[in-house]
């Protein structure tokens, strides 16, 4: 018959031991001389029960004093942001004024402005149908969302939309064959679009 497994969970652990305690105290006889005798098993068990016990007491004062830590920190906060705001009205948000209190007032909006100009457009790969194009991001200009990637045949003016990219470069599949086509790339935001790129041209 195999062997129980040591169990791993305290609550079993304690449980063990104290059945282990009851059965060498009362069966003597089957087991006259344990290696740890019952007296000092039970000094074992009592000692873990107290340190449990003991931590118990601590993790709830610890809790309870965390509680009174939040609790004293909001109200700081509170009255923190209530003096700043009457420091801010008294001196009509001047930062040299606030600057003694270790404040400043609030920054002007900026509005967001659009990209500049994409850069140095070129083709890093090709094939029968596709282009892998290949850019820099703008030296200037407002934060970029994504690029927008434009194609017209050679000897039209009109661009079309081909693709969209978050990165600077992408692989277009699907393109006619065998015709001059013209490439360029915009990069935009919310605020606008930016310049176009470079034109590239390629006959795929």
């Amino acid at each position: 018959m195999p062997s129980k497994k040591f169990p791993h969970a305290e609550a079993e652990i304690l449980a063990l031991s104290q059945k282990m305690s009851a059965g060498f105290l009362s069966h003597s006889d089957i087991y006259p001389a344990p290696p740890i005798g019952v007296l000092d098993l039970d000094e074992r068990i009592n000692t873990y029960v107290a340190a449990r016990d003991a931590a118990v007491l601590a993790h709830g004062d610890a809790m309870r004093a965390t509680k009174t830590k939040d609790q004293a920190l909001t109200a700081l906060v509170d009255v923190m942001k209530r003096n700043l705001r009457y420091a801010e009205n008294t001196v009509n948000y001047n930062d040299a004024d606030l600057e003694v209190l270790g404040w400043s007032g609030p920054r002007p909006h900026t509005a967001l402005e659009p990209p500049g100009q994409t850069l140095s457009l070129d083709a890093t790969g090709r094939g029968d149908g596709w282009i892998t194009l290949d850019w820099e991001k703008p030296d200037g200009g407002g934060k970029i969302a994504a690029y927008k990637v434009q194609c017209r045949e050679d000897g039209s003016s009109e661009w079309r939309d081909v693709g969209m990219a978050v990165e600077t470069n992408l692989t277009l599949s699907g393109q006619e064959s065998g015709k001059r086509l013209l490439y360029r790339v915009i990069a935009v935001n919310k605020a606008g679009e930016g310049e176009p790129s470079n034109s590239l041209m390629a006959t795929l």
